[in-house]
Protein backbone atom coordinates (compact mmCIF):
# COMPACT_ATOMS: atom_id res chain seq x y z
CA UNK A 1 0.00 0.00 0.00
CA UNK A 2 3.18 2.03 0.55
CA UNK A 3 4.43 1.80 -2.82
CA UNK A 4 0.72 2.69 -4.49
CA UNK A 5 0.68 5.84 -1.94
CA UNK A 6 4.20 7.09 -3.41
CA UNK A 7 3.28 6.90 -6.95
CA UNK A 8 -0.24 8.15 -6.32
CA UNK A 9 1.66 11.27 -4.67
CA UNK A 10 4.11 11.24 -7.30
CA UNK A 11 1.59 11.41 -9.61
CA UNK A 12 -0.29 14.40 -7.88
CA UNK A 13 3.07 16.39 -8.25
CA UNK A 14 3.22 15.98 -11.25
CA UNK A 15 -0.26 17.48 -12.20
CA UNK A 16 1.11 20.90 -10.60
CA UNK A 17 4.30 20.90 -12.27
CA UNK A 18 2.85 21.30 -15.66
CA UNK A 19 0.15 23.72 -16.50
CA UNK A 20 -2.35 20.80 -16.75
CA UNK A 21 -3.40 20.85 -13.13
CA UNK A 22 -4.55 24.63 -13.14
CA UNK A 23 -6.00 24.68 -16.87
CA UNK A 24 -7.64 22.09 -15.84
CA UNK A 25 -9.38 23.36 -12.53
CA UNK A 26 -9.86 26.78 -13.90
CA UNK A 27 -11.69 25.86 -16.58
CA UNK A 28 -13.56 23.47 -14.34
CA UNK A 29 -14.27 26.32 -11.77
CA UNK A 30 -15.63 28.71 -14.68
CA UNK A 31 -18.04 26.14 -16.13
CA UNK A 32 -19.40 24.94 -13.30
CA UNK A 33 -20.23 28.94 -12.16
CA UNK A 34 -21.93 29.99 -15.51
CA UNK A 35 -24.33 26.33 -14.90
CA UNK A 36 -24.81 27.24 -11.12
CA UNK A 37 -25.71 30.93 -11.88
CA UNK A 38 -27.79 29.44 -15.14
CA UNK A 39 -29.53 27.02 -12.61
CA UNK A 40 -29.95 29.76 -9.98
CA UNK A 41 -31.62 31.86 -12.34
CA UNK A 42 -34.30 29.38 -13.61
CA UNK A 43 -34.86 28.40 -10.46
CA UNK A 44 -35.70 32.05 -9.34
CA UNK A 45 -37.95 33.00 -12.44
CA UNK A 46 -39.92 29.83 -11.57
CA UNK A 47 -40.48 30.57 -7.96
CA UNK A 48 -41.75 34.02 -9.39
CA UNK A 49 -43.93 32.51 -11.47
CA UNK A 50 -42.52 34.22 -14.77
CA UNK A 51 -43.00 30.84 -16.45
CA UNK A 52 -46.77 30.08 -15.75
CA UNK A 53 -49.71 32.06 -14.82
CA UNK A 54 -50.03 30.80 -11.02
CA UNK A 55 -47.59 33.37 -9.41
CA UNK A 56 -44.89 33.13 -6.62
CA UNK A 57 -44.45 29.38 -5.83
CA UNK A 58 -42.30 26.64 -3.37
CA UNK A 59 -39.43 25.20 -5.81
CA UNK A 60 -38.11 22.56 -4.62
CA UNK A 61 -34.19 23.05 -4.88
CA UNK A 62 -32.79 19.76 -5.47
CA UNK A 63 -34.89 18.88 -8.66
CA UNK A 64 -35.09 22.44 -10.05
CA UNK A 65 -31.49 23.59 -9.63
CA UNK A 66 -28.98 20.48 -7.94
CA UNK A 67 -30.12 18.02 -10.35
CA UNK A 68 -29.88 19.90 -13.63
CA UNK A 69 -26.64 21.18 -12.36
CA UNK A 70 -24.81 17.82 -11.67
CA UNK A 71 -26.21 16.44 -15.01
CA UNK A 72 -24.15 19.92 -16.58
CA UNK A 73 -21.39 19.05 -14.37
CA UNK A 74 -20.93 15.76 -15.80
CA UNK A 75 -21.22 16.72 -19.24
CA UNK A 76 -18.08 19.00 -18.29
CA UNK A 77 -16.69 15.81 -17.17
CA UNK A 78 -16.75 14.02 -20.49
CA UNK A 79 -14.30 16.99 -21.98
CA UNK A 80 -12.40 17.59 -19.34
CA UNK A 81 -11.46 14.60 -17.40
CA UNK A 82 -9.46 12.81 -20.81
CA UNK A 83 -7.18 15.93 -20.56
CA UNK A 84 -5.71 14.52 -16.82
CA UNK A 85 -5.22 10.51 -18.12
CA UNK A 86 -4.13 11.77 -21.69
CA UNK A 87 -0.14 11.78 -20.06
CA UNK A 88 -0.59 9.24 -17.18
CA UNK A 89 1.13 6.38 -19.42
CA UNK A 90 1.65 8.37 -22.90
CA UNK A 91 4.28 10.67 -21.69
CA UNK A 92 5.76 8.07 -19.64
CA UNK A 93 6.37 5.89 -23.31
CA UNK A 94 7.13 9.40 -25.02
CA UNK A 95 10.01 10.32 -22.26
CA UNK A 96 11.34 6.70 -21.92
CA UNK A 97 10.78 6.54 -18.17
CA UNK A 98 7.82 3.46 -18.54
CA UNK A 99 10.85 1.63 -19.04
CA UNK A 100 12.33 2.54 -15.05
CA UNK A 101 8.80 2.07 -14.19
CA UNK A 102 8.41 -1.47 -15.57
CA UNK A 103 11.92 -2.45 -14.35
CA UNK A 104 11.72 -1.56 -10.96
CA UNK A 105 10.79 -3.95 -8.51
CA UNK A 106 6.94 -2.45 -8.14
CA UNK A 107 4.26 -4.20 -9.65
CA UNK A 108 1.91 -3.41 -12.23
CA UNK A 109 -0.88 -3.31 -9.88
CA UNK A 110 0.93 -1.04 -7.62
CA UNK A 111 2.14 1.24 -10.70
CA UNK A 112 -2.04 1.03 -11.93
CA UNK A 113 -3.40 1.73 -8.75
CA UNK A 114 -1.10 4.92 -8.05
CA UNK A 115 -1.79 6.63 -10.85
CA UNK A 116 -5.20 5.62 -11.04
CA UNK A 117 -5.39 7.12 -7.03
CA UNK A 118 -3.28 10.20 -8.34
CA UNK A 119 -5.43 10.92 -11.04
CA UNK A 120 -8.91 10.35 -8.68
CA UNK A 121 -7.04 12.65 -5.83
CA UNK A 122 -6.79 16.03 -8.62
CA UNK A 123 -10.85 14.84 -9.61
CA UNK A 124 -11.84 14.83 -6.11
CA UNK A 125 -9.97 18.30 -5.67
CA UNK A 126 -12.19 19.62 -8.79
CA UNK A 127 -15.44 18.44 -7.02
CA UNK A 128 -14.24 20.12 -3.90
CA UNK A 129 -14.31 23.13 -5.78
CA UNK A 130 -18.05 23.23 -5.92
CA UNK A 131 -18.48 22.66 -2.12
CA UNK A 132 -18.99 26.61 -1.62
CA UNK A 133 -21.60 26.80 -4.34
CA UNK A 134 -23.44 24.18 -2.87
CA UNK A 135 -23.23 25.55 0.48
CA UNK A 136 -24.54 29.16 -0.54
CA UNK A 137 -27.95 26.93 -0.83
CA UNK A 138 -28.26 25.89 2.01
CA UNK A 139 -26.44 28.90 3.91
CA UNK A 140 -29.85 30.63 1.88
CA UNK A 141 -32.08 28.09 1.37
CA UNK A 142 -33.21 24.29 2.69
CA UNK A 143 -32.55 21.48 0.16
CA UNK A 144 -32.27 17.84 1.05
CA UNK A 145 -29.03 16.79 1.97
CA UNK A 146 -29.57 13.40 1.37
CA UNK A 147 -29.78 13.69 -2.59
CA UNK A 148 -26.60 16.30 -2.35
CA UNK A 149 -24.62 13.25 -1.18
CA UNK A 150 -26.06 10.81 -3.12
CA UNK A 151 -25.09 13.23 -6.16
CA UNK A 152 -21.31 13.73 -5.40
CA UNK A 153 -21.69 10.11 -4.82
CA UNK A 154 -22.47 9.58 -8.27
CA UNK A 155 -20.07 12.27 -10.03
CA UNK A 156 -17.13 10.31 -7.95
CA UNK A 157 -18.21 7.17 -9.64
CA UNK A 158 -18.40 8.36 -13.09
CA UNK A 159 -15.56 10.55 -12.55
CA UNK A 160 -13.91 7.06 -11.56
CA UNK A 161 -14.90 5.25 -14.69
CA UNK A 162 -13.76 8.22 -17.08
CA UNK A 163 -10.31 7.86 -15.76
CA UNK A 164 -10.12 4.04 -15.74
CA UNK A 165 -10.58 3.89 -19.53
CA UNK A 166 -8.06 7.24 -19.91
CA UNK A 167 -5.61 5.22 -18.24
CA UNK A 168 -6.38 2.41 -20.61
CA UNK A 169 -6.09 4.15 -23.66
CA UNK A 170 -2.85 6.73 -22.64
CA UNK A 171 -1.11 2.93 -21.99
CA UNK A 172 -1.70 2.19 -25.52
CA UNK A 173 -0.23 5.14 -27.34
CA UNK A 174 2.82 7.48 -26.73
CA UNK A 175 0.96 10.45 -28.25
CA UNK A 176 -0.47 12.48 -25.71
CA UNK A 177 -3.47 14.31 -28.44
CA UNK A 178 -4.42 10.56 -29.41
CA UNK A 179 -4.63 9.35 -25.79
CA UNK A 180 -7.02 12.39 -25.28
CA UNK A 181 -9.37 12.39 -28.42
CA UNK A 182 -9.42 8.51 -27.97
CA UNK A 183 -10.55 8.71 -24.51
CA UNK A 184 -13.56 11.10 -25.21
CA UNK A 185 -14.39 9.41 -28.71
CA UNK A 186 -14.97 5.96 -26.32
CA UNK A 187 -16.36 8.15 -23.18
CA UNK A 188 -18.86 9.59 -26.21
CA UNK A 189 -20.06 6.24 -27.49
CA UNK A 190 -20.77 5.21 -23.50
CA UNK A 191 -22.59 8.52 -23.64
CA UNK A 192 -24.88 8.01 -26.43
CA UNK A 193 -25.03 4.07 -26.85
CA UNK A 194 -28.50 4.68 -25.14
CA UNK A 195 -29.89 6.70 -28.50
CA UNK A 196 -28.96 3.47 -30.06
CA UNK A 197 -31.67 1.84 -29.04
CA UNK A 198 -34.36 4.38 -29.78
CA UNK A 199 -35.27 2.25 -32.86
CA UNK A 200 -34.49 -1.31 -31.44
CA UNK A 201 -36.76 -3.80 -29.91
CA UNK A 202 -37.46 -3.44 -26.22
CA UNK A 203 -34.27 -6.32 -25.35
CA UNK A 204 -31.70 -4.15 -26.91
CA UNK A 205 -33.32 -0.99 -25.54
CA UNK A 206 -32.93 -1.83 -22.27
CA UNK A 207 -29.10 -3.70 -23.05
CA UNK A 208 -28.09 -0.44 -24.24
CA UNK A 209 -30.00 1.77 -21.57
CA UNK A 210 -28.37 -0.27 -19.10
CA UNK A 211 -24.73 0.16 -20.91
CA UNK A 212 -25.00 3.68 -21.16
CA UNK A 213 -22.97 5.48 -18.46
CA UNK A 214 -25.26 9.06 -18.15
CA UNK A 215 -28.77 6.95 -17.44
CA UNK A 216 -27.02 5.45 -14.16
CA UNK A 217 -25.99 9.19 -13.08
CA UNK A 218 -29.69 10.55 -12.68
CA UNK A 219 -30.44 8.09 -9.72
CA UNK A 220 -27.94 9.53 -7.69
CA UNK A 221 -29.23 12.82 -8.18
CA UNK A 222 -32.38 11.90 -6.93
CA UNK A 223 -31.02 10.51 -3.65
CA UNK A 224 -31.30 6.98 -4.91
CA UNK A 225 -28.74 4.78 -3.89
CA UNK A 226 -29.27 0.97 -6.15
CA UNK A 227 -26.91 -1.96 -6.03
CA UNK A 228 -27.31 -1.75 -9.93
CA UNK A 229 -26.18 1.37 -10.57
CA UNK A 230 -22.91 0.75 -8.02
CA UNK A 231 -22.16 -2.42 -9.73
CA UNK A 232 -22.16 -0.78 -13.34
CA UNK A 233 -19.59 1.73 -12.19
CA UNK A 234 -17.57 -0.72 -9.61
CA UNK A 235 -17.87 -2.59 -13.16
CA UNK A 236 -16.76 -0.16 -15.58
CA UNK A 237 -13.55 1.01 -13.07
CA UNK A 238 -12.46 -2.28 -12.84
CA UNK A 239 -12.49 -3.49 -16.60
CA UNK A 240 -10.47 -0.24 -17.07
CA UNK A 241 -7.52 -1.22 -14.85
CA UNK A 242 -7.78 -4.62 -16.08
CA UNK A 243 -7.09 -3.39 -19.77
CA UNK A 244 -4.11 -1.02 -18.99
CA UNK A 245 -2.75 -4.08 -16.57
CA UNK A 246 -2.93 -6.05 -19.94
CA UNK A 247 -1.59 -2.87 -21.92
CA UNK A 248 1.19 -3.01 -19.31
CA UNK A 249 2.00 -6.53 -19.84
CA UNK A 250 2.20 -6.66 -23.60
CA UNK A 251 4.64 -3.44 -23.22
CA UNK A 252 6.98 -6.04 -21.13
CA UNK A 253 6.91 -8.64 -23.67
CA UNK A 254 7.93 -6.43 -26.52
CA UNK A 255 10.22 -4.80 -23.81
Amino acid sequence: MGNILTIAQKELRAYFVSPIAYVVLGLFAVLFGLFYVASLNVMVQLSMGQFGFGGPQVVNINEFMIRPLFGNTAVVLLFMLPMLTMRSFAEEKRSGTIELLLTSPLTDVQIIMGKFLGAMALYALMLSLTVIHIGALFWYGEPEWAPVLSGYLGLLLMGGSFISIGLAISSMTKNQIVAGVATFAVLLFFWVINWLGEAAGPTTQSVLAYLSILDHLDDFSKGVIDTTHLTYYASFITIGLFLTAKSMDMARWNG
